[in-house]
């Protein structure tokens, strides 16, 4: 009988220990952007961000918004499913008619969204394995090069708010 290496020592199987670390990264990152989002005048939530042209508030809302989609495409990688007639021009496409559709988001309603979506993102990433993490499958968005799972979490759910949390901050500190 192999022995198993020990999980971590909150009583956490080894084999989630992957999972785990991915969604304390993205919950910790939608935290970051929730502290911010609840220190905003209202001025600041209007702010549009220069090269992008969205207002801080449409970013918050948009980062909230993604992460079920982002999670879905994941989880197609998760079942060695490749994703497929998803392209750069349509990821514009989506955040264009967002911008649209949200330009009058509140600040209540695009924070209560993240924290919502990213708890339940997190709690997808958590119930994905190992094995999970590690089945890749063509990825149009990426040339149809085969990436992970992890990668694609990585790269987009978990990263999203980190992203997007340094762009408004930096044009804060353009205009405090």
């Amino acid at each position: 009988m192999t022995a198993q290496p020990p999980g971590p020592t909150d009583g956490t199987p080894f084999e989630a220990r992957r999972a785990n670390a991915l969604a304390a990264r993205l919950e910790h990152g939608a935290q970051a952007l929730a502290d911010l989002t609840l220190s905003l005048t209202d001025a600041q939530w209007h702010t549009h961000l220069p090269g992008d042209g969205r207002t801080i508030g449409v970013l918050v809302h948009h980062v909230a918004s993604v992460y079920p989609l982002e999670i879905e495409l994941a989880r197609k990688l998760a079942r060695g499913e490749a994703i497929l007639g998803v392209t750069m021009a349509d990821v514009n496409t989506m955040n264009a008619r967002h911008a649209l559709d949200y330009a009058a988001v509140t600040k209540e309603e695009a924070l209560g969204l993240l924290l919502r979506n990213s708890a339940a993102a997190a709690a997808s990433i958590r119930a994905l394995t190992d094995e999970d993490l590690a089945r890749a499958a063509p990825v149009s968005l990426y040339a149809g090069a085969p990436l992970t799972c992890q990668f694609l979490l990585e790269d987009h759910a978990v990263r999203h708010s980190y992203h997007h949390l340094a762009g408004i901050t930096q044009r804060l500190r353009g205009i405090r």
